[in-house]
């Protein structure tokens, strides 16, 4: 079984479809057991489908820095 560690890792994978069955079917039922780790899920989902076409070319390294450190406040803590 995946720990939450894992599924953090495998997120993005998943969300493109790119794991194989087993590990589609482990990163599943981890979602199904772990409140945490859907909500990390959905929040990853919710943040590709918003971005998906847009340009980051103009992103300053001061507002870059900003983002990736609200991204690391919401990871999710394992359960």
């Amino acid at each position: 079984m995946l720990k939450c560690r894992d599924m953090t890792e495998i997120a993005t994978d998943y969300a493109e479809g790119a794991l194989p069955w087993h590990g589609k079917l482990a990163a599943r039922w981890h979602l199904v057991l772990c409140s945490a780790c859907r909500a990390y899920y959905d929040q990853l989902a919710k943040t590709a489908r918003l971005l998906r076409g847009r340009s980051l070319d103009g992103l300053t390294p001061q507002r870059e820095a900003e983002l990736l450190r609200a991204a690391k406040a919401a990871a999710p803590r394992p359960d």
